[in-house]
């Protein structure tokens, strides 16, 4: 199951995780939220991005934005 998780801090920053999708292509399923929310400053990759023999590519899990 894809899930998009999204934490909002106090300060304005926005915490995005993303799960479920395997590889690097969650880039382009959080690539237009992203640039709503405002410049991305840390991206992390979870497990699931350097999944072996990606059948989909996807997958950065963690990222934090600001607004601007």
């Amino acid at each position: 199951m894809e899930t998009l998780e999204f934490i909002i801090y106090p300060d304005g920053r926005v915490q995005e995780k993303v799960t479920g999708i395997v590889g690097a292509s969650c880039a382009e399923v959080t690539a237009a939220i992203e640039a709503q929310l405002g410049q991305v400053l840390i991206q992390e990759p979870t497990s699931e991005f350097f999944t072996a023999n990606n059948i989909q590519e996807s997958g950065i899990a963690n990222t934090q934005t600001a607004f601007t």
